[in-house]
């Protein structure tokens, strides 16, 4: 049964929260004694249920309104009669037991409101009329990063700088979806006054923070211009690419792809490539899930294509593969335009290392040709590191100089340069004067010695003649070098240091490794940073600069009135083989000044050796260095670079390769490009008749 009543509010506050408390109350009596349920309606609204407090106090009923009552249930119209009554009545409490009811009833309601409150996800800031933080919840308090007993009961003014609940209490304007930015957050808020009886009784902010949603807002847009990007660089590059998902079918063409297939776009578009070719790199790929390297397919129209297929593989899941393809015919000509140009720039490399002027530690190694530029080159690089090097090259090369020059070229300069020579020290001495020795350690040892290594300590150490050494003493250098540490002769004390050490032999340390006479890891050690000092007589362009270099140290320490040297007393000199090299060549020239008669050096002033034809000279050089060509004429030598002309064109004709031809002649590839470049030689296969033939555009005849 449903029926309704009517009743007017006469109570002079409405159904403020205290009355709508005792409404609940008799509505909970009266549903429970007439088993009927109780709704409320005010005006044209919807009805609230009778026993819910909340909804009851949001239909704001004043006194004078008019509240529809309904009732359902067995005694409906008893019940909505009784209640109409109770809201036209005055609301008299009657008892202490009925005023704690309520007041357990507006508890619970407000502890409801508080949970929700405190729960909100959202921060929530409420001021009064006077600008005052009356509510702050435990969101507000993390966003603002103000806690509540700091803010409550203080202006809102000035616990947040820039709030304007002020104005939107005085303005009575919301202002919703506001920016603002507190220290690194990032919030949204929502401004709202609090108006009662058409009073402001103050204003309320609502706010979260999006600084989340702003840096995933940020994040998106960054993936939209990298896709853009990327989308501008698939469409530039040269190189074909298609993209097929993982049923085969073909959803991404770029347009070199296009252009080398000569299809349209909208003809490739939607081909499923399992069909095209069930047996191509591409259907491969989609049914293995493995890369294809190197495929090559012939396409309509004669293009054959090599082609790079990937697999396209999201979360472990196929989603399908992209093939890059190149003309085939395209990378022949880019491959051999490379090989020409890395061989350019390799050879330009070494001119330009050979031209390389030394620093001026340098200074004292006198030479101008390729392969001395090249070991100073070496040199000066070493000296920026700490690393170890091991000067090669004959006795009189100028070792010594090089290593000099290495460490006054380094951050070692300031620290001392100690020589040692190992050939010159018995066997017995040796270890004493590298490591030192402690008082009375052997006869005669009546103090405490320090050896070159304490010595070289924050500075270099230059042992000469290292090929020298025992086996003993090697093993203990080879502790120095790895453990920077030593024990002196008759000590126990382990004495650190910081020494660089620079090597120097006249021997070949690699033959003597394999002869068991050098110790293989000590070479390894030594053999950092190699460098191979040419001997004399292979730069004979150098001997007069080194001629001028000695004429005028021995003139100034002699006090001789020597002019100069005549050509064909130079001449001599240069025809020479110097077995002692530069050292040789130094005691010539002072024997030549000391014993000259005249202002001007001549073939008279030069050894009697040297007169007879060089009977001082050394051995022909290694079969391997000799190159014999049958219509050289001993009457007509011509110089080197015709033979070397002669030589790169006869190994081109007979291999017709720059690669075949760099094996026959112990030459790399590049060498052979780059130096038929500079002698104009060019390589053409005929391939009707299967011969090479190669052209000079400058041929010389045959000599």
């Amino acid at each position: 049964m449903e029926t309704g009543k009517q009743a007017v509010i006469n109570h002079d506050k409405g159904l403020h929260a205290r009355v709508a408390a005792m409404i609940v109350q008799k509505a909970y009596e009266l549903e429970r004694k007439w088993q009927s349920k109780l709704y409320f309606r005010h005006q044209s609204g919807s009805a609230v249920p009778a026993v819910s407090l909340m909804p009851l106090v949001s239909l704001r009923v004043k006194q004078g309104d008019t509240v529809w009552v309904e009732a359902v249930g067995r005694s409906a119209e008893t019940a909505a009669a009784e209640m109409a009554a109770f809201l036209e009545s005055d609301f008299l409490l009657a008892d202490a037991a009925t005023i704690s009811q309520i007041d357990n009833l507006l508890q619970d309601n407000a502890l409801t409101a508080g949970q929700i409150f405190t729960s909100m996800a959202n921060g929530l800031m409420v001021t009064d009329a006077n600008d005052v933080i009356t509510v702050l919840n435990p969101a507000a308090e993390r966003i603002l990063g103000i806690p509540a007993n700091q803010a409550i009961g203080w202006m809102a003014q000035d616990i947040i700088p820039g709030s304007r609940l002020h104005i939107v209490a005085k303005t009575r304007q919301p202002e919703l979806g506001f920016r603002q930015t507190i220290g690194q957050l990032t919030i949204l808020t929502n401004r709202t006054p609090i108006i009662a009886d058409g009073q402001v009784c103050g204003a309320m902010a609502i706010f979260e923070d999006i600084s989340v949603l702003e840096t995933v807002t940020g994040e998106l847009k960054e993936v939209k211009e990298l896709k853009e990007r990327l989308q501008l660089v698939l469409e530039s590059v040269q190189d074909g690419i298609c993209v097929v998902d993982k049923d085969g079918l073909i959803t991404y063409v770029n347009p070199a792809y296009v252009e080398l297939v000569n299809q349209s776009r909208s003809e490739l578009i939607g081909q499923n490539v399992r069909n095209l070719s069930p047996e191509g790199a591409r259907s491969q790929v989609l049914t293995t899930g493995r890369p294809v390297v190197g495929s090559i397919a012939a396409k309509p129209g004669g293009v054959t294509l090599v082609a790079n297929v990937s697999p396209i593989v999201v979360d472990g899941e196929l989603t399908g593969a992209v093939s890059v393809v190149k003309n085939l015919s395209e990378v022949h000509k880019l491959t051999d335009k490379l090989s020409q140009v890395s061989a350019k720039a390799e050879y330009l490399e070494q001119e330009l290392r050979r031209t390389q002027k030394p620093g001026p530690a340098f200074k004292r190694f006198i030479g101008q040709s390729g392969k001395v530029r090249e070991s100073l080159a070496i040199a000066a690089k070493a000296a920026g590191s700490g690393a170890t090097v091991l000067i090669t090259g004959e006795s009189g090369t100028g070792k010594e100089l090089v290593a000099e020059g290495i460490h006054y070229t380094s951050h070692r300069a300031a620290g001392p340069f100690i020589r040692v020579n190992c050939a010159a020290l018995p066997e017995g001495l040796l270890e004493s004067e590298l490591f030192g020795h402690e008082k009375g350690a052997f006869t005669g040892a009546v103090r405490q010695k320090p050896g070159k290594f304490s010595l070289a300590d924050k500075g270099t150490l230059f042992l000469d003649e290292i090929g020298e050494l025992n086996k003993s003493m090697q093993a203990k250098l080879l502790r120095v070098l790895q453990q920077k540490e030593f024990t002196r002769v008759g000590g126990e004390a382990v004495i650190k240091v910081d020494v660089r050490i620079i090597a120097a032999t006249n021997r070949s340390l690699a033959q003597m490794v394999a002869e068991g006479q050098f110790r293989e890891d000590l070479y390894y050690r030594l053999n950092v940073i190699p460098i191979l000092l040419p001997p004399l007589r292979e730069r004979a362009e150098d001997i007069p600069l080194l001629v001028d270099h000695f004429l005028h140290k021995v003139i100034t320490e002699q006090g001789k009135d020597i002019t100069g040297i005549t050509e064909a007393a130079l001449a001599g000199l240069m025809g020479y083989g110097w077995p002692g090299n530069v050292r040789e060549l130094e005691n010539v020239i002072e024997r030549m000044v000391t014993l000259a008669e005249s202002a001007l050096l001549t073939v008279a002033d030069l050894p009697l050796y040297l007169r007879e034809g060089g009977k001082g000279a050394t051995q022909a050089p290694a079969q391997q260095d000799v190159v014999l060509l049958s219509n050289v004429s001993p009457a007509a030598i011509l110089p080197w670079v015709e033979y070397e002309k002669k030589i790169i064109a006869v190994a081109l004709a007979k291999y017709g390769s720059f690669n075949a031809a760099g094996k026959a002649l112990g030459l790399t590839h590049k060498t052979v490009a780059a130096k038929a470049q500079k002698y104009g030689i060019v390589k053409a296969v005929s391939w009707e008749n299967g011969d090479n033939m190669v052209k000079s555009i400058n041929d010389v005849e045959p000599c």
